[in-house]
């Protein structure tokens, strides 16, 4: 192949100056967090979709970046034996998934990996002396989201539903997405037949914006109650009553319809304000002998079947005896601290969603712990205003958003000084700064993998930390 870099010489050093469109052989060392194979050429990392650890491939440059370069598939010479076809049709269009053409023993060995490199880059800790255990997986990895987030745009006076295409404002239509359930796709497919057979309009031409922005549908995998969520950019849905009427006569699994106005222009989903339109204000989901109760923008698991491995394991890492008391902070709708209450002997939990600790309380009424208090604010707030009233927790059990823990919170920690913080995370990255701003206060006895979303490079990792003695 014909060289296609320029040579720049600077002294005695040789700069490789890589060019866009080049061409040049390249062998994958491993998986990125973004689930890009990451190759090296001339002592430069470059980024490559789709291409998987142990292939040889030739490249073509698609960006140059100052530290790093992006690259596409042009020509497999070597193929991983792990390698396998994608069964999704838009799999190459849709940003959604990540992995799929990665058979699934290799993408839970990935995953193990993806959290290993994140301690590697965000910490200083000695890896070969910390326990990071093999990543608990799903039998069947397809079908389990309960939840779906699309947007909606028009396009040539037709409503379309689906997923933004990565790095692109192109949106996918979506009729039947296989990670999701089954009944989120039915429902949503079935709203924009009835937008479209009504001509409900989703953009306002004279103030060239959209009027309905998202169509959020969530399900009970135990219930078959089916909530949908109508997000809107400002309160007024035209022929709304008609709206409503249709999915009601056509959709009866569709127990609960609520609208949520976000008028701001942000890639954040939900907006402040919610409004129920049309059934009950939540719908019923449960998770081995507990059942929850989810409002329209209360947080819950995306996969209820592995919430349940995900949530003994954060169970066994708090290792309770009964005489504990417990912090669920970032509490939700208190489904942590809730599977804990068995084996502690009071449960705190806090969250800055007022609707969540409304559903908190109702959960834990429901479920006869009458030894859970749940509490509108932030753990940075609350825990230092308990620890003066002489109230200072034994366990801390967070699970926060990819950002991962905010910083006050974790100053927090170390001046509440809990004996045991369990860490659940669904962002490697994130933990590892957090635990490296901890380390100094707390040992890291093990991490637990668990893969939440199979097809994706997403891995969320249960961590045991305890408290230095010295």
């Amino acid at each position: 192949m014909k060289k296609q870099y320029t040579k720049n010489r600077q002294g005695n050093n040789n700069e490789v100056k890589i060019e866009l469109k080049q061409q040049f052989p390249l062998t994958i060392k491993k998986i990125g967090i973004n689930g890009e194979g990451i190759g090296f050429f001339k002592r430069k990392i470059v980024f490559v979709p789709g291409a998987l650890p142990g292939e040889e491939v030739v490249v073509e440059v698609t960006k140059v970046h100052p530290k790093f370069t992006e690259a596409r598939i042009k020509k497999i010479r070597k193929k991983s034996p792990q390698r396998t076809k994608a069964p999704c049709l838009v799999y190459e269009e849709c940003g959604g998934c990540q992995l799929q053409h990665l058979t699934y023993e290799g993408q839970l060995e990935a995953k193990r990996d993806i959290v290993i490199q994140s301690l590697e880059r965000h910490t200083k800790l000695n890896l070969d002396e910390l326990d990071v255990r093999e990543t608990i997986g799903m039998d069947n990895p397809w079908h389990y989201r309960n939840k779906s987030q699309f947007q909606v745009e028009s396009h040539k006076g037709k409503a379309f539903a689906g997923l933004y295409s990565m790095n692109s404002n192109k949106l996918i239509n979506i009729d039947e997405c296989i990670v999701q359930h089954s009944a989120t796709n039915k429902v949503t497919t079935e709203i924009k037949r009835i937008i479209n057979d009504f001509n409900i309009p989703v953009f306002d031409d004279k103030k060239k914006k959209p009027i309905l922005r998202t169509i959020v549908t969530r399900v009970g995998f135990e219930t078959g109650q089916v909530q949908v969520v109508l997000v809107t950019s400002e309160k007024k849905i035209p022929r709304k009553e008609l709206l409503i009427s249709e999915i009601e006569k056509r959709l009866p699994e569709v127990v609960s319809i609520a609208q949520n106005i976000n008028p701001k222009k942000t890639g954040i989903i939900f907006g402040d304000e919610t409004v129920h339109l049309s059934g009950k204000e939540s719908i019923e989901e449960r998770l081995d002998e507990f059942t929850y109760e989810l409002s329209a923008r209360a947080f819950f698991q995306l996969n209820p079947t592995q919430t349940s491995k995900l949530y003994n394991e954060a169970k066994k890492a708090a290792g309770l005896s009964g005489e504990e008391k417990v912090v669920d902070a970032y509490c939700g709708v208190g489904t942590i601290g809730l599977w804990l209450a068995d084996g502690a002997k009071e449960i705190r939990g806090m969250d800055v969603i007022k609707e969540g600790i409304d559903d908190a309380k109702k959960n834990a009424e429901r479920f006869g712990v009458n030894h859970a208090e749940y509490f509108v604010g932030s753990a940075e707030e609350l825990m230092p205003k308990w620890k003066k009233e002489g109230w200072r927790p034994d366990v801390v059990v967070v699970d926060p958003p990819r950002t991962g823990c905010d910083q006050k919170f974790l100053d927090t920690i170390k001046e509440v000084k809990p004996k045991k913080f369990v860490y659940v995370s669904c962002n490697p990255s994130t933990l590892a700064k957090d635990i490296e701003y901890l380390k100094k206060q707390y040992t890291v006895e093990y991490l637990q993998p668990v893969d939440m979303f199979p097809q994706t490079a997403h891995v969320e990792c249960v961590s045991q930390l305890i408290l230095r003695e010295d």
